[in-house]
């Protein structure tokens, strides 16, 4: 069986979705870089070992992220799950877990990397929006892509109200990510590439708003 470590810095809701897809995999730790992150408790809860690596206690990103990977390497893993973890992580970091660290985006990458994905798609007057599950690469939000979910954009949709929308499909969208790649079906390979086995798709196409039916 497969050892997952996921880092969070909050809640940890993506986390949460994950223990309760009942994957076939062992989440051996959960590392937060803030001691007062939520979702340590619930991990403490489900018997999960935790951590702590704070990154304000580190002089440097670089001493930060040796740190980080000495914790995460302690529980031996074959997937690194970002699930809300607010830091960038260096490039030697990312090199070190290449192919098996994983994050999710909300928004439809490339679209709006960075933060407040939710206000810029308003502001951009988009109509679909979503979320993007990613094999994390040393630039920002540019990994290659492993599955999408999208969401209309509604009239009067608030900020709050897109995000917990996106939110919902995020909590669909990452368990099955991290759940094709330990049961194998998913490789990154060495062009970059991502590959599924089994992959399928639905026909047509998502439209919003709907066309006038004839």
């Amino acid at each position: 069986m497969k050892n997952i470590v996921i880092l969070i810095s909050g809640r940890g809701s993506n986390m949460e979705a994950m223990l309760e897809a009942k994957m076939p995999c062992r989440i051996a730790a959960v590392i937060s870089n803030k001691v007062d992150a939520k979702g340590l408790e619930t991990a403490r809860a489900h018997g999960i070992s935790t951590a702590v690596v704070a990154h304000a206690e580190h002089a440097s990103r670089e001493l930060f992220d040796a740190a980080l990977a000495a914790e995460i390497d302690r529980h031996a893993p074959d997937l690194v799950v970002l699930a809300g973890f607010m830091r960038i992580l260096g490039e030697a970091f990312v090199r070190r877990y290449h192919g098996r660290l994983m994050n999710i985006h909300p928004s439809l990458l490339p679209a709006f990397p960075g933060l407040h994905t939710h206000r810029r798609a308003l502001e951009a007057g988009c109509r679909i929006h979503g979320c993007t599950v990613h094999f994390v690469t040393p630039a920002l939000d540019n990994g290659p892509v492993v599955i999408q979910a999208a969401v209309p954009v509604y009239p009067d949709d608030s900020e709050n109200v897109l995000a917990a929308r996106v939110l919902a499909q995020e909590h669909i969208a990452y368990p099955q990510a991290v759940r094709w790649l330990v049961e194998g079906r998913l490789t990154l390979g060495p062009d970059g590439r991502v590959r599924l086995d089994g992959e399928r798709h639905e026909p047509g196409a998502l439209l919003s708003p709907l066309p006038d039916a004839h």
